[in-house]
Order: structure tokens, then sequence, then C-alpha cells
């Protein structure tokens, strides 16, 4: 490491239940996991003084908590949100704007209650130049940069199943995973077509659920009940805002430039890393991630999984919560991925890696409009 961390994550939990909450309103599961992971740091709603979410007006989780921050921040910016306040959380503390931050997530992404009126976030530039012709959910933007990825690097479409295949191995050693049984090359290949070339088992489930973190100066971490996680770098990048103009399908710069300057940031190299979380929502991102990251050469990632390098037992552990395609994804997937890195690095993970001390969690969105990565640490 390059510097000590200045901060800590000192509370963590997901919401009491995920998968389907019809019981429960978006605000609700907000509010669920604050509780949680307020319980995990053992604090109370008037030890926050800054509060950070996205998908419900940040104020009105505030109130709705009793909380009076002295710092709010609602950037919003797809799956990867969570991993960008965390950023920002950082940059206040330092700053002296705030002690304490709470990020909060929660939506009831299946169910849809309380959830309002959802657009995907679609721009007037959107509407003019990309939904005419028939491009109006993620399942039909993402296909850009999956077959121009797929035909630069000659990826068939075995190569690209292995990725649920191994994944639901790591989600069967998961009880809160929403898909346990086990997966052959051929069920994936079976599964109905969704979108050319994705299969229903090649994309991301619909969950409901939720999750927070408490952020708070490294100096205090050691006065809290649960071990803390240091966050020893972050970064976060941006693309073009229609996904039609990302200048290279093949790299995007949300993947290209977060994770290594984050790496910088932290002072680590690749293989320092013990344990990785990249955002999946489809089947070709845990490729990309690889290989965006510095852990393989491009147009290797397909063949690394498939050697099971990523698989229970292997050298570099992926998405071992089962990842958004097996355990759950609510429509922001990135807050779970952090979770689990934490988990992990705690030593408290249903599938727990034996010795993680650095794990890197990497996400997108905006269909790879933007993008972040935190690399974080037992030590400090």
């Amino acid at each position: 490491m390059t510097k000590k961390p200045s901060v800590a994550i000192v509370g963590a939990a997901e919401t009491s239940r995920i998968g389907s909450v019809p019981e429960m309103s978006q605000l609700q599961l907000h509010a669920d996991a604050a509780i949680n992971a307020m319980r995990d740091a053992g604090l109370k709603p008037g030890d926050i003084d800054g509060i950070a979410t996205c998908g419900e007006p940040a104020i009105g989780v505030a109130g709705y908590l009793g909380i009076e921050p002295a710092w709010v921040d609602a950037s919003e910016a797809g799956g990867c949100s969570f991993l960008i306040h965390v950023r920002h959380a950082i940059a206040a503390i330092e700053a002296g704007y705030c002690t304490t931050v709470l990020v909060t997530h929660g939506e009831s992404g299946r169910s849809k209650v309380g959830a309002g009126y959802i657009d995907m976030g679609f721009t007037e530039l959107n509407r003019q130049f990309e939904l005419p012709f028939g491009a109006t959910l993620p399942l039909t933007l993402v296909t850009l940069p999956i077959t121009r990825y797929l035909k630069t690097y000659g990826i068939t479409p075995e190569l690209l199943a292995t990725v649920p295949v191994i994944q639901r191995e790591w989600a069967a050693r998961n009880p809160r995973a929403a898909k346990k049984d086990p997966l052959t090359v051929e069920d994936v290949l079976r599964s109905d077509m969704i979108v050319y070339p994705l299969h229903r088992l090649e994309c991301c489930l619909v969950t409901d659920g939720g999750g927070a973190l408490i952020v708070t100066k490294a100096e205090r971490a050691k006065d809290f009940p649960n071990k803390p996680v240091y966050v020893l770098g972050t970064a976060e990048a941006y693309d073009a805002g229609l996904p039609s103009q990302v200048a290279n399908y093949d790299f995007p710069k949300a993947f290209t430039s977060s994770g290594p300057r984050a790496f910088q940031d932290a002072g680590i190299k690749p293989s320092d890393v013990d344990h990785l979380m990249v955002y999946d929502a489809f089947a070709h991102l845990p490729i990309m991630g690889l290989e965006a990251l510095g852990f393989v050469a491009p147009g290797e990632g397909a063949e690394f999984i498939r050697a099971r390098n990523t698989a229970p037992g292997g050298r570099l552990p992926l998405n071992t919560n089962g990842g958004g395609l097996s355990y759950t994804h609510s429509g922001r997937y990135g807050m779970f991925a952090v979770l689990e890195s934490i988990r992990q690095i705690r030593g408290t993970a249903a599938a727990q890696v034996p010795g993680v001390e650095i794990s890197v969690a990497h996400a997108v969105g905006g269909m790879l409009a933007a993008g972040a990565t935190l690399v974080m640490s037992s030590q400090w």
C-alpha cells in the first residue's frame, strides 16, 4: 500500500429478506437495510450525519429514519451508484463535512411496491436517437457491446455459457441465493433465447432487496463491534451517455478506467487481489471485467473462467455469492457486490474463501455509461 486508508466501513448489512418481498415498499427496504447496518455497527440514527442513496430521494430516506444529515449525496449512476457513494463519502469525511455516512439501497425490483414510475433513466437524447429503433430496455441496449465483443475475440456460445454455470456453483453454497440447483452448459444453451446472443440463464434475476453501509474515519474503526473493512482505493469513470455512442464496445471506458485507477490509488496490482466481485447483470460482464482490470489479457477472460480459475477452489474466487445471475439482482446490483466483498474480508461469507485480505468490487451502470471500483482490505 502506498498510503494509509483514511476511512473504514464499520457497518454492513442486507435487508432481512431478498427475493420476493411484496409486503415491503421500496422505502421500507431502504430502511430495513439501514437499520440492520446500524445494528451491525452498534449505532443509532442520531449517530449518522451523512447519507447517500439513489432510487429514493435521499432526504426522504433520511427523514423516514429520523436522521438529520449535514451532508447528502443523491448521485445516480445505475448499478455502480453505491460504489460512487462510498467514494464521495470518503471525500466528504476527509473534508470535514461529516463524520459518519450511511449509504443505503432498497429496490422493489420484482414486486414494484412503492417503486413509482421507472423510465430507465432515459434522457431526451435517448428518446430521439435510440428509442425509435426499439432500444428500450437493458436487454435491447446491451446487445451492441456483447455482439461486438464476442465477434472480436471469437467467443463461442459455449464459452459464454460457462459464466452462469460456474457462478451457480458458488450460489449452491449460499442459503440466501435465489437459484441453487446445479447448471450445465447445455442447460444454459437450452434455456429460452431472450435477445441474441443471451439466453435466459445468461440474464440476471429480478428481485426485491437492498443493503446498506456505514463509513467513518479509520481511526475510529476499532471502536465498533464488528471487524472493520478499510477502503484502500476508489475510482469512478464515465463513457457516453448513449449506449450507441460508446467509443469502444470491446473495452468501454467504464471498465477500463475506473479499475486501474483504483488499483493505483490503493497501491496494489492484480496479483495482490484475493477475491473479486464483478457486476454481472449479463454473462459477458465478468469476462470483460477480468480483462479490463488486468487479471488476464484481452480475449482471455472466458477461457480463464472455463479453466475454473474463478470457481470454488480456484486461484481468483469471483462472484462468490452467486452474483446477479444466481444470488439476487434488484436492478441496481452494485451494493450486493460490495457487501459480499465485506463479508469475505470479515470471514463471515456463506461461501467463505480462506485468507481474504484484499477484495475488489467492480460495477457498471447505465448500460456501460458509468463504472466504479472499490479496493478493500482487512489491514489498516
